[in-house]
């Protein structure tokens, strides 16, 4: 059963680095959450400002980034956290 968990961004960077072969960590973000099964992250969102600054109108936030080490259903687990 997947558990949302709050996590910090130095961790989240470092999930993403572990698990994801060509993504640079995010400098800045605005919050990030994680997916566990029994405690043991299984992926991270990282959510902040838009990358393009036409669509950073002070009420839009984007996914800057999402890994998981391919657990069933972790992603749309995690994006259904973000938009919420």
């Amino acid at each position: 059963m997947l558990e949302l968990v709050p996590i910090s961004l130095k961790e989240a960077n470092a999930f993403v680095e572990r698990y994801h072969r060509h993504h640079k960590p995010v400098t800045g973000h605005k919050f990030s959450v994680a997916a566990a099964v029994n405690g043991d992250i299984v992926g991270v969102a990282i959510v902040g400002r838009p990358v393009s600054r036409y669509l950073d109108d002070g009420w839009t936030l984007e996914v800057n980034r999402l890994c998981t080490d391919g657990t069933r259903n972790a992603c749309s687990f995690l994006y259904a956290a973000a938009w919420r």
